[in-house]
């Protein structure tokens, strides 16, 4: 018979479900955040491309910078889905929520941001290429809120 997992006040049953509930929200909203990101900017692509059908592979850039934020979520979720055990305590059952929460949440924001910016900067850099470099620019800071999620979950895990 096997022996049943026994859980103490340090080591409660619930701390699993948290890291669990952690690796899920990472992946999960994270690539909520690209999906919208890829769709928002899709829009644009296609919208541009009929006219300016040169400046195709130019506009891929939005699309490619929000797949990325979902790679920021696979990473967290692989390292607390690692992390998993029956002796979990409280306290890190409830870092590994928070690490989750944390990449996947402003995952989600960073690829709302690009999915809006990518859908306008790809319109306005079709019309006046001279805009392409500042869309660019102000992708790449959208881009860095989801690393700023992913640094400070990255952070979270190791405490």
């Amino acid at each position: 018979m096997l022996d049943p997992v026994e859980h103490t006040l340090d080591q409660p049953a619930f701390a699993s479900f948290f890291c669990i509930l952690g690796a899920v929200s990472a992946i999960v909203f994270s690539t909520l955040g690209a999906a919208y990101g890829t769709a928002k900017a899709s829009v644009g692509i296609s919208s541009m491309a009929i006219k300016h059908p040169q400046l195709l592979m130019k506009a891929i850039v939005p699309v490619v910078m929000a797949g990325i934020i979902a790679i920021y979520g696979l990473v967290i979720a692989v390292l607390l889905a690692g992390s998993l055990h029956h002796h979990l305590s409280a306290y890190k059952g409830f870092l590994n929520l928070s690490a989750g929460l944390a990449v996947g949440v402003s995952g989600m924001a960073a690829g709302i941001a690009i999915g809006v910016v990518g859908e306008a900067g790809v319109r306005a850099s079709a019309q006046q290429p001279k805009v392409f470099v500042a869309i660019i620019l102000v992708l790449i800071f959208a881009e860095v809120l989801g690393l700023y999620g992913l640094i400070v979950a990255i952070y979270l895990f190791t405490k």
